[in-house]
């Protein structure tokens, strides 16, 4: 087995440190694991990543590293597969940091739900623990907003790359936030792939602790989420997939009434969200800003809907 670690990275040279580090450190119990590599595809940054890779090269044996204009994450993703040379790919976000374990419990899962199965035709799904830590990401304990029910979410998967060719990759006119990897998970379902869970290979995602500064990217997000979420639903037009981008009356009453059709925004909220910041709770503000995030997520698809 020739694993292939896939990570497409923009402006995170902080956090990819030690994402690259902890990669450096498998360990194996398995010989089934022939060897492993880690592609690097740096989309466009501009911190002075590409430079210090190039100066810290010896640090990293099993990294090669590619660079393309800033094109987005779904374009970085292919060309990542493009250049690996294994047969499983594994994808990461370049904000992981993953234990020591982290490929040998992937490769046990695949090899496990193989048997399984009678089949390949499969890919497994590890856990991902959020954490503002960033000192000792690990350290993060699971939480329970820390659950996804996504079917293909690339924080943290592997799955032969023959199938991701079948597919078809993943489709680059995905080059605003969101969307495309799940796209790509509903192609995978439809040709008959099985998701295996493997909490066993934790990845800690890192972001900074919550702050009212970080709030008009956030809505920017939701924004550009709620475009994309409409070009996924051209591609898909399902209620499965109306219901994942909150295209459906439900969502649109529930997060209008809950932030009072607007009036609970990030300017009413501010104080509130900057007490329980100020007081030790930046999680529970990002919970209670979600109630305004979200609203904007909506009115944006619908927006995006109406304009085609």
């Amino acid at each position: 087995m020739f694993i292939s670690i896939v990570i497409p990275t923009y402006n995170r040279k902080p956090i990819l440190e030690k994402c690259l580090y902890a990669l450096e450190q498998q360990k194996f119990t398995d010989t089934k694991i022939n060897t492993y590599e880690i592609v690097l595809v740096d989309d466009g940054s501009t911190d002075g990543t590409l430079q210090w890779l190039d100066e810290n090269r010896h640090d990293f044996p099993n990294v090669h590293y590619f660079a393309q204009d800033h094109l987005g994450p779904a374009s970085a993703r292919n060309l990542g597969i493009e250049k690996a040379r294994g047969n499983i790919i594994i994808f990461i976000d370049s904000d992981l940091v993953v234990t020591e374990s982290f490929l040998q419990s992937h490769a046990n899962a695949l090899i496990e739900g193989e048997k399984k199965l009678g089949s390949d035709c499969l890919f497994t799904y590890g856990a991902v623990i959020n954490t503002c830590n960033f000192e000792n990401p690990t350290s993060e304990t699971y939480k329970v907003t820390d659950f996804s029910a996504a079917f293909f979410a690339t924080g943290n998967v592997a799955i032969s790359r023959v199938w991701l060719e079948k597919a078809g990759l993943f489709d680059t006119n995905f080059k605003q936030y969101g969307w495309e990897d799940l796209e790509l998970g509903v192609r995978l379902k439809k040709l008959g792939l099985q998701l295996i869970k493997c909490p066993e290979a934790v990845g800690y995602h890192w972001h900074p602790a919550f702050n009212l500064k970080q709030v008009p990217n956030l809505i920017n997000q939701e924004i550009q989420r709620g475009k994309m979420g409409i070009l996924f639903y051209k591609k898909h037009p399902t209620f499965e997939v109306r219901l994942m981008i909150q295209m459906t009356w439900f969502h649109k009453t529930l997060w209008g009434m809950l932030s009072l059709g607007g009036i609970l925004n990030e300017k009413t909220l501010s104080p509130l969200l900057q007490w329980l910041i100020n007081h030790g709770k930046p999680q529970i503000a990002l919970e209670i800003a979600r109630i305004f995030l979200n609203w904007y997520n909506v009115k944006a698809v619908y927006k995006a809907y109406k304009d085609i």
